[in-house]
This record gives structure tokens, C-alpha cells and sequence, in this order.
């Protein structure tokens, strides 16, 4: 099995950022933590203008969190620092002064579906289906809730929120703005990513450091309302309920 990582490559003054993990891009607390390192610094770094977000491999881009540091919880203050595991990178996003293209070439489920929600222009293929499924063992998508609310509006957010079994298609997320184009294979996606991203590096820097603001107006409380989030998915994920739940993943 290969090793988890976060990875950055520049090409053309565009900043790659890859992350990896072998249960299907299920991410781990230090792997969230790296990612949210790695794009603020690119955020910071003076040869990147664009910045990609892809993971690793072919089928899915991101499974949500780690189901096994999830099982592990033991603690309402653990359980918080787990579910800021995403809001940390959700926030690396929102604050980054750069553009941030999501290439989403395979099913997404839970904080995968927010980190698409948080990306400023998302592209995906036809294989990218996405899904809520945080009911499904007694808590909720408290923490990406809020990004994805943002860009797909109230109405879809709490559709897939309470139908927590069904992956929609990927062309259900394009008609309700989580996508901006969907493309039959992997190979058309990275060409339509690479001639994007490219294009937009030919811009003002400044211009769109400044239509990112007006983008993400009105989220400058995000730090404390995800950290409340985390703190609410951490007290449930403590309960009978969500530890019966559990023990069917062990």
C-alpha cells in the first residue's frame, strides 16, 4: 500500500497541491493539518499565482475524515480536534489570497464534499458523485456545512444532508453550482484544469486577490463557527447511538 502524503509541485507559476491516503483519500488528522499548512504557504509564495487542489490516484477524490481515528474517540475535546481537521483546511482555503481550482475526478463523500464547496472553481468528471453521509451514524455535516450551504445554497445542502445514503451525480453538483464543468474522463478534466489554471496566471494578481474577497464575504466569523461545529460533531459522535454505529466498522 503506498504512504499517505501532501505533496506541491509548480508548473507555469501554478501550485499543484496532491494529497494521498490508501483508504480511498480518507484523511487523517496530520494529513489535515499538512494540508492546510501547504496551502497557506502557497497562499504566501510569490511564484505561485493559481493554486490546483487534486488528490492522489483515480476513484475517489476524498472519503471524509479517518473512520479509524474516528472509532477512537473517547472524549468530547478530542472529538472537537478531530472535526477541526477539516475546518482548519476549509479555513486555509477561505483565507488564502489566491484562486483555488478543485479537480474532483472521483466520488466525494462528507469533508470532501466541503473541500470541493471551498475551492473557488471547481471541475470534475462524470464519475464524480458526491455524498453526505454523517446521519448515517448519528451526527451531521456541522463543519462543512457551512461551505457547502454557501455554494450550493440552503435547499441542496439539507437534500443530500438528510438523504444520507444516496451519492448524487456529478451533474446534480453542476446544476446546483458545486461544479462548473463535468467531463467524461480524467484525462479531459486535467487538460481543462491545466488550461485554466494557466489562463487565470495570465490576470491581474491583484484583481483576483481582491474578487476572492468579495467572494467569501460575509464568512469572517468561519474561524469561530466551524470551531463550534467541531465542538457539536464532537459531543454527538460520543453518543449510544453514533458508538453503535461504529462498531460496525471495526
Amino acid at each position: 500500500m503506498s504512504e499517505p502524503y501532501v505533496k506541491q509541485t509548480i508548473e507555469n507559476e501554478v501550485g499543484y497541491i496532491e494529497f494521498f491516503h490508501p483508504a480511498h483519500n480518507s484523511l487523517p488528522g496530520d494529513v489535515l493539518a499538512k494540508l492546510a499548512q501547504t496551502i497557506t504557504e502557497a497562499g504566501q509564495n510569490d511564484d505561485i499565482k493559481v493554486i490546483v487542489l487534486k488528490s492522489g490516484k483515480d476513484r475517489t477524490f476524498c472519503a471524509g475524515a479517518s473512520f479509524k481515528e474516528l472509532i477512537n474517540i473517547n472524549d468530547e475535546a478530542t472529538g472537537k480536534v478531530f472535526f477541526s481537521g477539516f475546518a482548519n483546511v476549509i479555513n486555509a482555503m477561505r483565507k488564502c489570497p489566491k484562486f483555488i481550482i478543485g479537480r474532483i475526478q472521483g466520488k466525494t463523500v462528507g469533508g470532501g464534499v466541503g473541500l470541493a464547496a471551498s475551492t473557488d472553481y471547481c471541475m470534475a468528471t462524470k464519475f464524480a458523485a458526491i455524498k453526505l453521509s454523517e446521519l448515517n451514524i448519528g451526527i451531521g455535516p456541522f463543519v462543512v456545512g457551512p461551505a457547502i450551504e454557501r455554494k450550493m445554497g440552503l435547499s441542496a445542502m439539507s437534500q443530500i444532508a438528510i438523504d444520507a445514503n444516496t451519492f448524487y451525480p456529478a451533474e446534480w453538483a453542476k446544476q446546483k453550482g458545486l461544479f462548473t464543468h463535468v467531463y467524461e474522463s480524467t484525462d479531459e478534466l486535467d487538460e481543462a484544469v491545466k488550461a485554466t489554471a494557466e489562463h487565470l496566471c495570465t490576470y491581474n494578481v491583484e484583481a483576483m486577490l481582491e474578487m476572492k474577497k468579495i467572494f467569501w464575504k460575509g464568512t469572517d466569523d468561519w474561524d469561530e463557527l466551524l470551531a463550534e461545529r467541531a465542538a457539536t460533531s464532537g459531543r454527538l459522535v460520543l453518543s449510544d447511538f453514533t458508538k453503535e454505529k461504529l462498531k460496525t466498522y471495526r
